[in-house]
């Protein structure tokens, strides 16, 4: 039994390993990239042929198992925004994710026949497999979307503060924004690629407000509607974009502040549960276990 259950976490190990390196393979390509050719970075040849392959390598593998789960326009438009929201904006992403939704219970069946778990659970262990197999993408993508939203919500205030050190020396917000997304590509790239974005819808024409907007509605942050809302009425009503952003990112920090205070004081209730579950009996244990069993002793004495 201990091999056999030591056999399943081992396929299961090596089968969500294949699919974080799936999800990560463009992220660890660009890095790879830069530090090739870190003076054409974006537009070198490494770059280029490690993105191209990167996608349609996968895509390739995937598309036999894509086309078994029936989709419609509806959900597949829902998968799509949440693809986008994890930082994944390709379309051949969806085809990739509906592809995964498939092969991932086919590995897990697979690793339970092989394990042996089925003499164990009988039919049970595949159903369990296929159950979730077929659900681990939809929770990893879930993960991932979680990640790169705190990312954002973490390295939103500094980016302010960047924006703000480029408007007091004269840059406009738009110059403002270039070069902090620029500044920010190392120390926090989930910001930089939004804020990347929305220049490049910028450029392409779509108006100042849209584009913004666009933001908000892509990363589904509650503090970047907030920042979106403040620059989009500081600008119709031409304030100070630099008072505006530097007050937005003293707010920011004050609510990072209460919210690190509130699970300060949520720990005092976290800690019940294993006390009582965990600490406590042992304690018992240790205390009154010798007076226990000296006064079992006794009683057997005194009766026999």
């Amino acid at each position: 039994m201990t091999l056999a259950l030591i056999a399943f976490a081992a396929v299961f190990v090596l089968a969500a390993s294949g699919l974080l390196l799936l999800f990560y393979r463009d992220i660890t390509a660009r890095r790879m990239a830069s530090v090739v050719s870190p003076a054409a970075e974006g537009d070198g040849l490494v770059d280029r042929l490690m993105r191209l392959r990167s996608t349609s390598t996968v895509e390739s593998i995937i598309q036999p198992f894509q086309k078994v789960l029936p989709r419609s326009p509806l959900e597949a438009s829902v998968v799509q925004k949440r693809l986008i929201r994890a930082g994944y904006r390709k379309d051949a992403y969806v085809n990739i994710f509906y592809g995964t939704k498939v092969l991932t219970p086919l590995l897990l069946v697979l690793a339970v026949s092989v394990s042996g778990l089925y003499d164990y659970f009988g039919f049970f262990a595949y159903a369990l497999a296929a159950g979730l197999g077929f659900l681990a993408p939809d929770f990893w993508l879930g993960h991932l979307i979680s990640t790169r939203q705190t990312n954002i919500r973490v390295g939103l205030p500094e980016a302010l503060d960047l924006m703000v050190i480029c408007a007091e020396a004269g840059l406009g917000l738009d110059q403002a924004i270039v070069r902090v997304a620029d500044e920010m590509s190392l120390s926090q790239p989930d910001v930089s690629d939004e804020l990347g974005l929305t220049v490049l819808e910028q450029r392409a024409g779509r108006p100042r407000t849209a584009a913004w907007r666009n933001l908000a509605e892509r990363t589904n942050v509650d503090s970047v509607r907030a920042m979106v809302a403040t620059l989009v009425q500081a600008d119709q009503l031409g304030t100070s974009i630099s008072k505006t952003l530097r007050g937005y990112s003293d707010t920011l920090r004050v609510q990072r502040w209460q919210q690190i205070e509130e699970l300060a004081a949520k720990t005092t209730i976290k800690l019940i549960f294993p006390l009582v579950l965990f600490i406590f009996p042992t304690v018992f244990v240790v205390i009154l276990g010798p007076s226990v069993i000296t006064l079992i002793e006794g009683f057997q004495r005194f009766f026999h």
